[in-house]
């Protein structure tokens, strides 16, 4: 099959150009102006609209297996694709969790029937599987997840002993390993003294995860990842003390990137007073000077990646007080319209969405160069946006097997006319096009 996407103006991080694209069997064949028409099958007319790499979700929580009661991976994907996602990357805290080469190939075999985009998994590592690590590659993870703090399925954090140890392992591999970065102990006494004050107001869940959380355990793992030059990738940045914690590790010659979310750049700490426990996410949304200077660092370099933390859960877990209600909130599905509407507003530049929506990720979870650029030679994964146009977030919109979303009653700008995996056509104008047509894609060995 042949696709040609007509004059569209391609957004790269490189730069900003009106082309075609042209895809044969799944790949990025062509691009130029003016390219002939002759034997393709279809054409778009990209005229007055934005081309952009598919977004690759480097952080994703699909709930399958073992935890299907609060969302799924159907559901999940098919989001996805309305958000103009075309890779997920799926976490392991799932039920039984992927802490073994049986246990990856199964989670991978019983998805691909249901995935609507093409998916990439994590193992996580914990002091009784390290000795797995290379196993759990070779059976074709694209890398790692580590837990410093509590967190949906109690996997406990690993030892000082164990962290060294992988990160050992990391820089002899270059394997990526993301970090929930909270300090186990820390935030077990924070939250402790938080609720001795017999407080129920829910923005105290800020206080209960300080931004110390945050920063002693990012010192931690950038001291052992500075003698073992690991590959570090710190997830879900909140706050500006971990912010600088990167940085100070970066310019030590440490290898670590970071992470942040939309929710911690739109939402702010009075939100806390309309949503409540629908806003509980670890680590906290701070709002703020913090989300200030998280914008900043997603325009000037210091954050290196956007995901979702998608983290769906059942309405009567959400729907609690701050102390007993779960952690997260569903996401796939806003991440590009969200960023989107920030890029048309001139809060961020439009030109570092395809680094840290698609890019970044590809080359750290390795999936470059097959994955992240609208380039000859890698896959046909695009988004076709209207700037011109609105996304209006709605109940009926939102794919999400329970809808609770902050962002139901937002407008913003931009809409997304197609999603392109691999060629197919698998969203158009508000409709899904396809059956599950996503595959389990393995790291891309240079």
């Amino acid at each position: 099959m042949s696709l040609l996407i007509r004059n569209g103006l391609l957004i790269t991080p490189r730069r900003v150009f009106r082309a075609d694209v042209k895809i044969v069997n799944g790949v990025i064949t062509e691009i130029g102006v003016g390219l002939s028409t002759s034997g393709v099958d279809e054409v778009i007319d990209a005229s007055g609209m934005l081309v952009l790499p598919g977004v690759i979700d480097e952080h994703v929580h699909m709930r399958e297996p073992g935890l299907e009661y609060k969302d799924d991976f159907t559901h999940g994907t098919r989001a996805a694709l309305k958000g103009g996602v075309t890779t997920v990357i799926e976490h392991p805290n799932t039920l039984p969790p992927v802490e073994d080469p049986g246990k990856l190939a199964s989670k991978a075999r019983l998805l691909e029937s249901k995935a609507y985009v093409d998916y990439a998994l994590l193992g996580v590592l914990h002091d009784g599987n390290i000795h797995l690590f290379e196993d759990i590659i070779a059976a074709g993870a694209v890398g790692f997840k580590i837990f410093m703090g509590p967190t949906t399925g109690n996997i406990p954090p690993p030892s000082d002993s164990s962290l060294y140890e992988a990160l050992s392992k990391s820089g002899k591999t270059g394997v990526t390993i993301a970090f929930h970065a909270e300090d186990h102990s820390l935030v077990t006494y924070f939250t402790e003294k938080v609720k001795a004050g017999g407080g129920m107001d829910p923005w105290l869940h800020i206080e209960a995860r300080p931004p110390i959380t945050e920063e002693y355990s990012i010192v931690k793992i950038a001291t052992i990842a500075k003698q073992t030059h690991g590959r570090v990738l710190i997830v879900h940045i909140s706050s500006i003390e971990a912010l600088e914690a990167v940085r100070k590790a970066r310019s030590e010659g440490v290898e670590i990137y970071g992470e942040t979310c939309p929710h911690y750049l739109v939402l702010d700490k009075a939100d806390y007073q309309k949503h409540g426990s629908l806003i509980k996410v670890n680590p906290p949304i701070r709002g703020g000077i913090h989300r200030e200077r998280l914008l900043e660092a997603v325009g000037n370099g210091l954050i290196d990646t956007l995901g979702s933390d998608h983290a769906p859960h059942t309405q009567e877990e959400k729907k609690r007080d701050i102390w007993s209600a779960a952690s997260g909130m569903p996401g796939v599905q806003t991440l590009l319209p969200i960023m989107l509407d920030l890029a048309l507003r001139n809060v961020v530049p439009l030109t570092r969405m395809p680094i840290l929506l698609s890019e970044n990720p590809a080359k750290l979870w390795g999936l470059w160069p097959r994955k992240g650029s609208i380039d000859i030679g890698f896959d046909g994964d695009l988004v076709i946006v209207d700037p011109g146009g609105e996304t209006v977030v709605t109940e009926e919109w939102l794919e999400y097997k329970y809808k609770l979303s902050p962002y139901i009653g937002w407008r913003l700008k931009g809409k997304i006319r197609y999603t392109i995996l691999r060629g197919m056509v698998i969203y158009r104008d508000g409709v899904i096009t396809d059956k599950p047509v996503g595959k389990w894609i393995r790291p891309v060995k240079l």
